[in-house]
């Protein structure tokens, strides 16, 4: 977990003077059943770096072992100088952060700063007034039956057009395709037509590299470095003398807002001449631009910020579905069955909402593997959650859906199991499943309360028509016999080294 492992960085600065004087005269902190607060060791001056550094390569992991460990599933992990960051997967406390005292939990000055390079005031890395206006704009313009017709055109294109003659490519060929990076390429061609009307082309085989999405790709694991590798005064540092790893985000920021610029402009242009013509725009960008004006850096910053959502949390979420269906044959052949009803073509947004069952599968994907693993607040005031655990003033504090995916207290003795049935009730009149969400605050996948998030439906309408479309033509099977892939926290989650498969075309 990221704002986890920077806690363990500012051991790494005076190791090589302090540590072996430690290790002498220290005497660790160790909590009893009866402390207020459940962790891993603490030591004076270093906090808990020992142990974050000795699971560095594996935090999402470490932290769901020791929240299982706790009575409440709260932990504290003590850092440097007396900071702490309070890491949760108790319902009743996220819904106390993301609800009840959701004013007194912004995103906070730490994860602002780290973030505002790439997102600068965008809606995710916003507080206060700055994110209420962005809220309203951006809730009302997603609201639209244009914008809805809009994203259902551009998810079907992309799938017929590009995805799916790439699979079959592949198929046909018999190669091994790294379904992962297929994935991410078409959700970013994907959230490019809807942010900006703009077709980057990066799924067309033919179609030269764009240095418009290497750059956002860089800028996304870079942003995420300065919360796992550098303090940030090391950070801040290296941003000032613009050298390593902050030029190269410098560098990458500076493409992406060229690019968008001259999109803005060129759109403007547009916009002055569909007003006369009375053609109707649908993009995100001329929607905000018709409504921001003159703003060219705050519409910039809202859909960059919507273009990150939209690109790495749909393909990390379809990525671990086809993983999870590739072993689940009665899952699968569910599916299959509900899509059946449905012909042959791609379906778009009307048809993918009855789909109960694939619905219900993807849901469960999700809960075992969160695209977004956990997410931080501060606190802006001393405040006590409800199972009892003191945040003071300043504490960074974060909820951590992995976890909480993986509690038998939340899920029931076969919280492992992949079963999508859990989310299902049986319509026994009309034999048919109907779906039945969860709380969002025992599942948080897509936060709750003033936050929640507003492309959740364009998110479901995209990744439900993949999946139907995919699993109608082809079974995806993992290149590698028993495969165990990774789960990799950045600023989303990723399946480690990518996902190798062979497709095998359903008609042979």
């Amino acid at each position: 977990m990221a704002d986890v492992l920077e806690l363990s960085l500012p051991f790494l600065l005076f190791a090589t003077f302090a540590l072996p004087l430690l290790f002498l005269l220290l005497k660790p902190k160790t909590t009893t059943a009866a402390s207020a607060t459940y962790g891993p060791k603490s030591y004076p001056l270093i906090g808990s770096a020992l142990a974050i550094a000795a699971n560095g390569d594996r935090l999402p992991q470490y932290v769901t072992g020791l929240i299982r460990r706790s009575p409440t599933h709260t932990i504290t992990f003590r850092g440097p100088f007396g900071s702490c960051l309070i890491v949760t997967a108790n319902p009743a406390n996220v819904e106390h952060m993301l609800k009840t005292r959701f004013e007194a939990y912004p995103k906070g000055p730490l994860m602002n700063s780290a973030i505002r390079d790439f997102l600068g005031d965008g809606i995710f890395n916003a507080d206060g007034e700055t994110w209420k206006i962005q809220r309203k704009l951006a809730s009302h313009e997603f609201s639209t039956r244009s914008l809805r017709r809009f994203v259902d055109v551009a998810v079907l294109s992309e799938v017929s057009g590009r995805l799916l003659p790439l699979l079959s490519s592949a198929a046909k060929c018999k190669t091994v395709l790294d379904l992962q990076d297929a994935l991410q390429r078409f959700a970013f061609d994907n959230i490019c037509k809807i942010a900006f009307g703009s077709d980057p082309g990066c799924l067309d085989p033919d179609a030269p590299a764009s240095d418009f999405a290497a750059a956002f790709d860089d800028a996304v694991w870079l942003t995420g470095q300065r919360l796992t590798t550098a303090v940030w005064f090391v950070w801040k540092l290296k941003r000032a003398l613009r050298i390593g790893s902050e030029k190269r985000l410098f560098d990458s920021v500076r493409i992406i807002n060229d690019f968008a610029a001259k999109l803005i402009r060129e759109r403007k242009s547009q916009l002055a001449t569909a007003a006369k013509s009375e053609t109707e725009n649908s993009d995100l960008l001329s929607r905000f631009l018709e409504t921001c004006g003159a703003d060219e850096r705050f519409v910039k910053d809202i859909v960059v910020s919507f273009m990150l959502a939209g690109r790495d949390t749909t393909s990390a979420a379809l990525t671990w579905f086809f993983w999870l269906i590739s072993s689940h044959k009665h899952a699968e052949e569910e599916i299959l069955r509900e899509i059946s009803n449905f012909g042959s073509e791609v379906v778009g947004f009307e048809k993918v909402k009855e789909m109960q069952y694939l619905h219900a599968a993807i849901c469960e994907s999700m809960r075992l593997y969160p695209p977004v693993p956990h997410d931080t607040k501060g606190a802006a005031e001393d405040d006590v959650l409800p199972d009892g655990t003191f945040v003071p003033k300043g504490a960074r504090v974060a909820y951590h859906p992995y976890a909480m995916g993986r509690l038998e207290s939340l899920w029931g003795k076969d919280w492992e199991e992949f079963r999508p049935e859990r989310w299902l009730r049986k319509d026994e009149a009309e034999g048919k499943w109907r779906f039945v969400a969860e709380d969002p605050y025992k599942y948080p996948v897509f936060q709750g309360g003033p936050r929640v998030c507003l492309g959740k439906e364009m998110a479901f309408v995209q990744m439900k028509s993949v999946a139907a479309a995919v699993l109608r033509q082809f079974r995806v099977v993992p290149a590698m016999p028993k495969f165990e892939p990774d789960y990799v926290a950045n600023l989303t989650s990723k399946m480690k080294g990518g996902f190798p498969v062979k497709l095998i075309s359903r008609d042979t």
